[in-house]
């Protein structure tokens, strides 16, 4: 039945048409915001509503778990987003993950904990994390692929490239490696175009001093 069991209330932001940047780097003064309560009485929409994300909007406040309960849609101001290389699984608040997000006020032994988690079984590689700290003090974190250098150079067998390229020549890798190596930077690259990929990995490969062979 469309009762009223459940209702949510949702606050929503309108950004105005001449402003720049992603919502979370504008200020707080930066967009104009009022509220729009929507009353949803279909039950069947919550499971949709959970899952759901929102431009501008973090995080899901008060999920309604009984009747009349209400649920806010709010947006956490960012402070600060950090980048950083480290060894999967290793991550410890040494640096350099504790001169880069101790002063921002992140907890390094939580941001070091669900670091080590995500990437335990990726143990020997360079896995890459943008760190997004809000100014609350949390954080979000999104892995990325490794460096294309660092996978260039465990297919080669060799620690570093060249000093001198592409004179110098410091190993070599196959066009398959290559391929290999294509696929899983694919998704971070910014095309779908697997052999586009490969050109852009040929690229970094011949300034590094590796030789492509077939």
């Amino acid at each position: 039945m469309l009762g009223s069991q459940y209702t949510i209330r949702a606050r929503f932001f309108r950004f105005g048409a001449k402003m720049g940047g992603s919502p979370t780097q504008r200020s707080p003064g930066s967009f104009i915001g009022y509220g729009m309560g929507w009353i949803l009485p279909l039950p069947g929409l919550l499971p949709f509503l959970g899952r759901a994300t929102m431009q501008g909007c973090e995080r899901w406040e008060g999920f309604p778990r009984q009747n009349h309960r209400l649920g806010v849609w709010t947006m956490k101001k960012v402070k600060a987003i950090v980048q950083l290389q480290l060894q999967a699984g290793q991550a410890s608040p040494a640096p350099p993950v504790g001169p880069a997000l101790a002063p921002h006020g992140v907890n390094l032994m939580a941001f070091c904990k669900e670091y080590n988690a995500k990437t335990r079984d990726k143990q020997g590689m360079i896995i890459p994390v943008v760190v997004t700290i809000y100014q609350d003090g949390t954080f979000t974190m999104q892995l990325k692929t490794p460096p294309t250098s660092f996978l260039l150079k465990r297919a080669a067998g060799i620690e570093k490239g060249a000093s001198r390229p592409p004179k110098e020549k410091v190993g070599k890798v196959t066009r398959q490696q290559l391929r290999e190596i294509a696929e899983i930077k694919k998704p971070d690259m910014n095309t779908d175009d697997i052999e586009a990929i490969i050109r852009q990995i040929e690229g970094t490969a011949r300034n590094m001093g590796i030789e492509i062979v077939d």
